[in-house]
């Protein structure tokens, strides 16, 4: 077990020897990471953020120290252990895994640098920076814009089940974007002609009772809400969908690879090597009201057509020949 994963494991445990005393002894700067979710589910976009720390010259463990804080999936957790690491006296925090720890961090600090990969709103409208060029203040980061993309996902998932009349809609009322969400989507609904059908998932238990509710509503098709507790039980998510052959919509390209039927998204993994390039790049002078938050300028389509034959879907040959990924 590497070192990371064991503090990730020990939670909240504060040492008795002050933070501030170790990081002095080291000689290292500390980052504070900062997220919403589990450590697992996230361990490939961890060494993605890692990777663009490396890339600006810092390594974890040689000449910075990361101290992660997980609120897995415990929004209300987020002030919490935003406190804690400004207790610890990090250098920065890298809030990530959505706007709430982003949110959460800008409330606890307005001094320590803060660095963002949230795409769920706006960074403008929900006030995390002042602007996008010139953020101002001491937050800037990554913005992947999951949310602008409602209508184009939920367009794409009437094309390959148009038969469905009736989607059904997964959301986490717990999550604080989550009427924002709801409001998007249920508009694209209606442009399609569609009704929306919406069940709440905010626990673990949750899951199983929706997706039966799903079924014994007719649901058609689904459409899973950009959501770090759903990435983190994204298997179970694809399993229920599978079990009950629901052709569903992901936010990213990391559900379909477990089998998931469809995503449109930005890429996670750029995002957070992004958010590690910027956090090393602040570590080394540059100041985050001088960093324009960076917003996606790709987008990819993946299908699983290993799925849709499970499903007797026949995906229309020209989204297949857009599509960026087909898994067979």
């Amino acid at each position: 077990m590497r070192r990371r994963d064991f503090i990730t494991l020990a939670g909240n445990a504060i040492s008795a020897w002050p933070f501030a005393a170790r990081a002095q002894q080291r000689g290292k700067p500390a980052i504070g990471f900062l997220h919403t979710a589990s450590p697992d589910p996230y361990a490939r976009l961890v060494e993605a953020y890692l990777q663009g720390l490396k890339e600006t010259g810092y390594v974890d463990g040689q000449n910075v120290t990361i101290e992660y804080r997980w609120a897995e999936g415990h929004f209300d957790r987020l002030p919490e252990l935003a406190d804690e690491l400004i207790r610890d006296h990090v250098a920065l925090i890298a809030a990530l895994g959505g706007s709430s720890s982003t949110l959460a961090a800008k409330k606890a600090t307005s001094t320590i640098p803060i660095v963002f990969s949230s795409g769920e709103v706006d960074p403008v409208k929900s006030g995390l920076v002042a602007s996008l060029n010139k953020p101002g203040g001491n937050v800037t980061g990554i913005n992947p814009m999951t949310s602008s993309l409602t209508a184009k996902r939920l367009g794409l998932l009437h094309e390959v089940a148009p038969q469905a009349k009736v989607i059904g809609y997964l959301k986490n009322l717990t999550n604080p974007n989550s009427e924002t969400q709801s409001s998007e989507v249920q508009e694209a609904a209606s442009s399609l002609g569609v009704q929306l059908y919406s069940v709440d998932a905010s626990a673990d238990r949750d899951f199983e009772s929706a997706f039966a509710e799903f079924h014994q509503k007719q649901v058609g098709a689904l459409f899973v809400a950009a959501d770090p507790f759903f990435f983190a039980h994204r298997d179970q998510i694809v399993g229920l969908a599978a079990r009950y052959d629901l052709p569903a919509s992901y936010y990213t390209r990391e559900f379909v690879t477990v089998g998931g039927l469809i995503s449109y998204a930005a890429s996670f993994v750029d995002a957070y090597r992004l958010a590690g390039n910027y956090s090393g790049r602040i570590l080394n002078g540059e100041k985050p009201a001088d960093l324009p938050v960076v917003q996606s300028v790709k987008f990819d389509l993946a299908v699983n057509l290993k799925t849709a034959k499970s499903l007797g879907l026949a995906v229309p040959q020209a989204l297949l020949v857009s599509a960026d990924e087909v898994i067979e």
